[in-house]
């Protein structure tokens, strides 16, 4: 792992650390939008015609997408990179499993994920890391398993934010456009299913980008 890659994984895992307790009051959902909810649902469905296999759900934060996919009847798991929001997740939703883990190193057996959910968890791969990530994902799918990825997409490229709820933090941020994300997808050995964009709603600041792939 080179040291850009060991760099950016502690940042935001110290990050999301101090910032977990508000994050969490913030946003005590994650996905208002009707669209969002819709898309995960699809997801479910996709999941369950490949047959059972439990999910990921990486980045999974306070474990509001983890317990909206347990709802759902898929066999489902949290990961996140920060101790503090997977003690959260625990308390929050005792009855699944959280664990503290790297899209960029699943500690996972080859081809046994019935799917992946990285939910606005991308954004803060660095692009030298992406694809890392995602030969993971290719790594620990099951033929045919779906991936849904959604993250926050715009004209610029990158942010670092030094504070947030009135915590000192050190963040960065990476928008790309769905056509750039499935490229990276189809470069690790997945098939793109379907990509989009939303528009802000409310109080967002920024378009939602969507990519649904497979492993063939």
């Amino acid at each position: 792992m080179t040291d850009s890659t060991v760099d950016f994984l502690r940042t935001t895992r110290s990050s999301y650390d101090a910032i977990a307790k508000e994050y969490a009051e913030r946003f005590p959902s994650g996905l208002p939008h009707p669209l969002d909810r819709s898309l995960i649902s699809a997801f479910a469905e996709l999941v369950t015609e490949n047959g059972p296999a439990p999910v990921a759900d990486l980045g999974s934060g306070p474990g509001f997408v983890t317990a909206l996919l347990d709802s759902l009847g898929v066999p489902v798991f949290g990961v996140d990179l920060s101790p503090a929001m997977v003690t959260l997740a625990r308390e929050a939703h005792p009855h699944l499993r959280f664990h503290v883990g790297s899209m960029t190193a699943l500690d996972l057996p080859d081809a046994t994920l019935g799917g992946i959910m990285a939910l606005y968890s991308t954004i803060h791969v660095p692009e030298e890391s992406l694809p890392r990530a995602f030969a993971e994902f290719h790594r620990t799918l099951r033929p045919g398993a779906p991936v849904l990825l959604a993250f926050q997409t715009g004209d610029a490229d990158h942010m670092h934010l030094a504070e947030r709820f009135g915590h000192e933090i050190d963040l960065d941020y990476w928008m790309r456009s769905p056509a750039a994300v499935a490229a990276r997808l189809t470069e690790a050995g997945l098939t793109l299913v379907a990509s989009m964009v939303r528009e802000p709603q409310g109080e967002e600041a920024r378009a939602r980008g969507f990519v649904l792939a497979r492993k063939g």
